[in-house]
């Protein structure tokens, strides 16, 4: 990865890298933010092997502090801004980050620094968004969303992002083994829900990155992608991140997704990619300022992180005159695995073809070992340079991640003679909310520390904007005080990730059982499902 980035950066060095709110960075600039990363982290004593966490939105720094960690040797651990300071703690602790980086906002900086108190984190290391804005913004910003930025404590556990970069950059980039040394921890559930840390090689994120970027037939067209989805997500990683690097283009970096922001956005430069998942496409056709935006630079959209609806995607190209192709992938996987051509036949409803040099093949469901019987639905397992080493010291989850040295994906699809693949159903758990996972046993496992709860099952429920909702259904104790749901819920969410928390807790007199007694979630989806109409 270093060697990708410092390539594009010498033939590209004149060329904006980076668009933040109207401020631009060339190649050559964040090239010498990553060199001054990277000696100010070995100035620190941090080197070759160490944990360098990211809690970062998409910001200028969040370039310079990913790469000058690998520039460095150190590997990248993303950590998403939507979890809760214990979920974090576990994470840091689990990979034993030793130091973070995050930004002066209220909405990250708090929390950071509760995380540096509970755990063996040595450094947080703060940046500031102002400083990264154009002069006028700057001062915007300072004067009016004061509320918005938390004051960095006089502690020598915390440093300036600008005080890290103070010095010449001249400390010596790493020797790295592509196929050997970790690039990037990027945590993801399980069918436990677990978080478990996908061990990304630097060959892993490099091939992707490859990948993908070769997919596009335009290669020779302006290449300026609107960096919206967040680059802490494995999906921003290599599709808006990685992939630009790859092809010598620019991004167009927002903090968050905002609609009108977006559209703006889209408009002031010229954007003519935008990765998304679909909620993103919904909530733009829904602005109404879609009408009178200028989305004519538009020319590829790729959908992810959740099924993109075939009226949304008929919508969406009918609005804007672009392309959207849905595409699939994990964070094992660096990110991709399979899309819908940009050009030729498309096949909505589908997850597309696999990107080149990737293999997938079906397996039977309930033995991975043998191939699913012909004609019939299986699991969806893997095989590329992009899939992951494995997981962070988890031998015991590599036996069921991988059968045969193939991962298994947890989706069960069917393979058509053309190669496009359909996603049936699921073995995993997993509820999909606006690209994001959510594992219910996290989420019943803090149910039942509520004194009241006896039983707790946590489902997903069809949702037009975001995919899926959480639900959750309890049945209480017998001696247990008053209580219903409402009160259950308020208690629930704040101690959750914010996109786990509940549309509402159902309470009930019981929940469907197997012939064991064991809670069945199956069963509970089919009921809520007839009841429902969904």
């Amino acid at each position: 990865m270093t060697a990708l980035f410092d390539n594009s950066a010498r033939r590209h060095a004149a060329r904006p890298l980076i668009d933040f709110m109207g401020r631009r960075y060339s190649y050559a600039e964040v090239a010498d933010g990553t060199r001054r990363v990277a000696t100010g982290l070995a100035r620190m004593g941090y080197g070759k092997g160490d944990r360098i966490g990211m809690f970062l939105p998409n910001v200028p720094h969040y370039l310079a502090a990913y790469f000058g960690a690998l520039r460095l040797g150190a590997t990248v651990v993303n950590f998403s801004p939507l979890y809760s300071v214990d979920e974090l703690v576990h994470q840091v602790e689990d990979s034993g980050t030793r130091l973070l980086f995050t930004l002066s906002a209220t909405a990250l900086l708090p929390t950071a620094l509760a995380v540096l108190g509970k755990s063996s984190l040595e450094r947080v290391v703060v940046g500031s968004v102002a400083g990264a804005l154009p002069g006028g913004k700057s001062l915007f910003y300072r004067l009016f969303r004061g509320k918005e930025v938390s004051t960095r404590p006089a502690d020598p556990r915390v440093t300036a992002f600008s005080a890290l970069i103070d010095n010449d950059g001249a400390h010596p980039a790493a020797a790295i083994q592509p196929v050997r040394d970790a690039a990037l921890i990027q945590y993801t559930g399980g069918t436990t829900g677990t978080p478990k840390g996908a061990v990304l090689t630097h060959a892993n994120v490099a091939a992707n990155a490859r990948q993908v970027a070769g997919l596009d037939p335009h290669f020779d067209l302006p290449d300026r992608i609107l960096g919206v989805l967040p680059l802490f997500h494995v999906f921003a990683n290599t599709c808006v991140m990685n992939r630009t690097i790859v092809t010598g283009g620019e991004i167009v970096l927002l903090p968050r997704f905002d609609a009108g922001q977006a559209l703006a956005a889209i408009a002031r430069t010229k954007a003519t990619a935008l990765p998304g998942v679909p909620t993103m496409y919904q909530a733009l056709l829904d602005h109404p300022r879609l009408a009178r935006t200028d989305l004519s630079s538009l020319r590829t959209c790729i959908s992810g992180g959740a099924a993109l609806n075939a009226d949304l995607k008929a919508r969406w190209e009918a609005a804007t005159g672009s392309t959207l192709v849905e595409g699939y992938g994990l964070s094992e996987s660096a990110g991709v695995l399979t899309v819908n051509p940009y050009e030729g036949e498309q096949k909505p409803g589908t997850i597309g073809q696999p990107i080149p040099g990737t293999w997938l093949r079906l397996v039977d469901k309930e033995d991975p070992r043998r191939p699913a019987p012909a004609g019939q639905p299986g699991e969806i397992v893997a095989a590329g340079p992009q899939v992951m080493a494995g997981y962070w010291n988890r031998a015991e989850a590599d036996d069921a991640a991988f059968v045969d040295g193939w991962l298994r994906t947890g989706d069960v699809g069917t393979i058509d003679a053309d190669g496009y693949v359909t996603i049936v159903d699921r073995l995993k758990d997993m509820i999909a909310v606006g690209g994001f996972k959510v594992f219910p046993s996290r989420i019943e496992t803090v149910l039942h520390q509520h004194p009241a709860v006896r039983e707790a099952l946590v489902i997903g429920i069809p949702d037009a904007y975001s995919g899926e909702r959480v639900r959750a259904y309890v049945t209480l104790e017998a001696d247990a005080p008053a209580t219903d749901g409402v009160v259950l819920r308020d208690w629930l969410n704040p101690q959750v990730g914010k996109h786990e928390r509940a549309d509402a807790v159902v309470v009930r007199d019981a929940l469907p059982k197997t012939m064991i007694g064991k809670l069945s979630r199956k069963d509970l989806i089919a009921e809520v499902r007839a009841a429902e109409g969904w």
